[in-house]
């Protein structure tokens, strides 16, 4: 079983959804009782369960499954990973809590964009939990893992469905998409760099700054992203976020995308803004990074053409 041990009882999983190195997960065990950060697919189980298994771990130990958000690279496997971990309750933000219960509306809203065939290979099973197990998360909500505490906080920006988990015991907060891309295999300078995400459809970047320096109040040492991995030091980058996220919607104001050609536009420029900022190759661009580009330019169009009636 492939997983790494991060310190502090915190343990990263990488969910194979798409490639290697693109999405992660996290269980933090803590005195015997598992948490699980992020669910990635329905086709994660299988990591989790050989995880659990290895450490000589019991599904009744899994205490919470905590997807930031309900797009299904985070929430996907939420609903089996609750029907195979039977005392476990899911911790989820409010807005997206009603998905969780009844994921009718989520799959036929993915099925319409992938195909039923693609989604399935994707996502697999999306299966609906029972109320009854689901604590709707407010902002500041404190859970406790035995003696170990996460704080839930509303961090919208990404989606209006999102929120980040503090863990004070380690120093780190679990982040969702709210602190951005970074992959531990692209460098620039041999340091890591942060790309934000303005996926579609809640992109909202003023919500985003706001949300970013909540998260730096906490003044974290390490932000255990989902795409990709634990990335250290998080206060050396957040000026670059917060500058790109800038740049971003700076591109969009400049194209002013409204059809199918200003998307094109989004998408080359943003592709070459950062291979000329970063240093990438052409095969980056094209290969490891044309999928972040491509949601990223929706999604940018969208609050182009939204932005005055949002």
């Amino acid at each position: 079983m492939a997983y790494e041990d991060l310190g502090q009882g915190v343990y990263h999983i990488d969910t194979q959804y798409i490639r290697p190195g693109m999405a992660s997960l996290y269980c933090v065990v803590h005195n015997d009782e598992v948490a699980i950060i992020e669910t990635g697919t329905a086709y994660s189980l299988q990591y989790v369960e050989a995880f659990l298994n290895e450490l000589s771990l019991t599904v009744e130990q899994v205490k919470y499954v905590i997807p930031t958000h309900v797009h299904l690279d985070h929430a996907g496997g939420a609903g089996i990973m609750m029907h195979n971990f039977p005392v476990a309750q899911l911790v989820i933000h409010p807005r997206g809590a009603r998905h969780m219960i009844d994921p009718k509306k989520l799959v036929a809203a993915a099925e319409a964009v992938y195909g039923e065939e693609t989604f399935r290979n994707l996502y697999g099973e999306i299966l609906p939990i029972d109320s009854s197990r689901v604590i709707s998360a407010e902002h500041e909500t404190s859970i406790k893992l035995n003696d170990r505490e996460f704080i839930i906080v509303d961090t919208p920006g990404h989606a209006y469905h999102h929120f980040c988990v503090v863990d004070e015991f380690s120093k780190g907060i679990f982040t969702g998409d709210t602190f951005g891309l970074s992959y531990p295999d692209i460098l620039f300078r041999n340091q890591r760099f942060i790309i934000p995400t303005s996926t579609p459809t809640q992109f909202n970047p003023d919500a985003l700054h706001q949300s970013i320096d909540l998260l730096m109040s906490y003044q974290p040492t390490q932000m255990y992203l989902t795409h990709f991995n634990r990335l250290s030091d998080p206060a050396s980058l957040v000026d670059q976020h917060h500058e790109w996220i800038d740049k971003f919607v700076g591109l969009a104001e400049e194209i002013q995308p409204k059809d199918d050609d200003g998307l094109t536009k989004m998408k080359r420029g943003m592709g070459e803004m950062l291979q000329e900022s970063f240093d990438l190759s052409d095969e980056i661009i094209s290969g490891q990074l044309a999928m972040d580009i491509d949601l990223n330019s929706k999604g940018l169009v969208y609050w182009y053409q939204t932005r005055d009636v949002n």
